[in-house]
């Protein structure tokens, strides 16, 4: 009988419980899966005489990662500590060490990924990020592994699962963000400072990884574009549904001529197609292949065990040998991966427009004016509401035909300008399918 692999686990917050749980539960499935019994060797925790749902025999929890990097008889370590300090200083202690590292942390890899692949591969170890895109979606190997016969075309994706939480729960409540926002922080689903959320930054990593994946180009997840979904509210939702569309926080990567387009934003999604239909905390991602066409992943993106179940079958690829092979041959995230800069590439979409304007006449004959000299051609106008008071405020929503983005855009902000028009316009993409 085989020897059984020692795991060390870093962290045992929500994920790194989950994955406790996990290893001890269901050893003997996992045992058939890994072909040798994984045990959980050591944790190192950053409270040792905090309470936890998961226990472990005395002695096996310690506050000090040497504690796990300087065991000969630990070889995989599952890292599950969040941010990027100490965060990457535990990662690169585990690997000068000759520990293989399996990883949740998306800002860890999005922010130092290429030295810290770097370092592996100096090293001879592997490290496996299933869990840092998309929770338990099996999206890395699916992009790394199982479309390495494609050149990907395009990926768009809801990749966080608070603020689809959010924007699903004020559809369907008819309730107001920041409440929707206090509830999701009751329920679990977003932080005390659910910024990195909201703003869009973590699903701008998560596109940053798959992109790199997806192209074999490394782009610094900070130059990617990124607006946040703060700014929808209850109005945008339901003018959205009146036109046969709802709201959600998309990530775009995709390649034409050459070229890469990126971007994390709010948009329209028709109603009955997937990306619309993916609601509360679900991720899901769209891939366009050259050979395989359009394939859809969807499921939990979050959560202690859809995650902890991406972290622990990582552990059992890096035990069979698997991700040493893919880590090896694939070239994840390498010192000779080229770095892109993204162009401001044009895309062609219709776009959605909310313009709060002075109720009174002319004002549509102006604000269509303004697109006619962009070159925007108006698709439909909505405009519910009138006070006939002359000093009045009331939106006006237009939906556009196909058009560059760049000229709408200077459209939207020579309206902007406009004496008709009071405060900042509201422009999204629409994207069809």
């Amino acid at each position: 009988m085989s020897e059984p692999v020692r795991v060390g686990v870093v962290g045992m917050g929500t994920v790194g419980s989950g994955v406790v749980r996990l290893l001890v539960e269901s050893a003997d499935h996992i045992e058939r899966h890994a072909g040798r019994r994984i045990v959980v060797e050591k944790a190192v925790v950053k409270d040792v005489a905090k309470a936890r749902s998961v226990q472990l025999p005395g002695g096996k929890i310690s506050a000090d990662i040497r504690d796990i990097s300087r065991d000969p008889s630990i070889s995989v370590a599952a890292l599950l500590v969040g941010g990027l300090e100490p965060a990457r200083s535990m990662m690169v202690e585990l690997l000068e060490n000759g520990k293989d590292v399996v990883t949740a942390n998306k800002a860890l890899l999005a922010e130092h990924g290429p030295e810290l692949f770097e370092l592996a591969r100096k090293k001879g170890r592997s490290i496996a990020f299933e869990a840092a895109v998309a929770g338990g979606i099996p999206i890395v190997a699916a992009i790394g592994e199982c479309l390495a016969a494609n050149r990907i075309e395009s990926i768009r994706g809801i990749l966080n699962g608070t603020s689809n939480f959010i924007l699903t729960r004020m559809e369907e409540d008819g309730a107001d963000y920041a409440d929707v926002l206090k509830l999701a922080q009751e329920k679990g689903f977003a932080e005390a400072d659910p910024s990195m959320d909201v703003d869009g930054t973590d699903a701008t990593q998560k596109l940053a990884i798959l992109a790199h994946l997806a192209f074999g180009v490394w782009v610094p997840w900070g130059e990617i574009p990124r607006t946040g979904i703060e700014g929808i509210d209850l109005d945008l939702l339901n003018y959205a549904a009146e036109l046969g569309y709802r709201i959600r926080l998309v990530a775009v990567a995709s390649r034409s001529d050459g070229k890469l387009a990126m971007r994390v934003a709010p948009a329209l999604v028709k109603i009955g197609t997937p990306l619309a239909e993916t609601r509360g905390a679900y991720n899901a991602v769209s891939i366009v292949g050259d050979a395989v066409g359009r394939m859809f992943f969807h499921g939990l993106g979050a959560g202690q065990m859809p995650t902890a179940s991406a972290v622990v079958a990582d552990i059992i690829d890096t035990v069979v040998g698997r991700a040493a092979i893919t880590f090896r041959t694939t070239g994840v995230l390498s010192a000779d991966t080229p770095a892109a800069r993204l162009a401001g590439v044009e895309s062609h979409e219709r776009h959605f427009l909310r313009i709060m304007v002075n109720d009174r006449p002319g004002v549509l004959a102006k604000i269509t004016g303004i697109l006619g000299d962009h070159g925007i051609s108006i698709a439909s106008v909505i405009q519910h509401a009138e006070t006939g008071a002359a000093d009045s405020v009331v939106p006006l929503v237009i939906m556009t035909h196909t058009g560059g983005s760049a000229a709408v855009q200077k459209a939207v902000a020579a309206i902007d300008r406009s004496d008709v028009v009071r405060g900042k316009s509201v422009c999204l993409s629409v994207l069809e399918e």
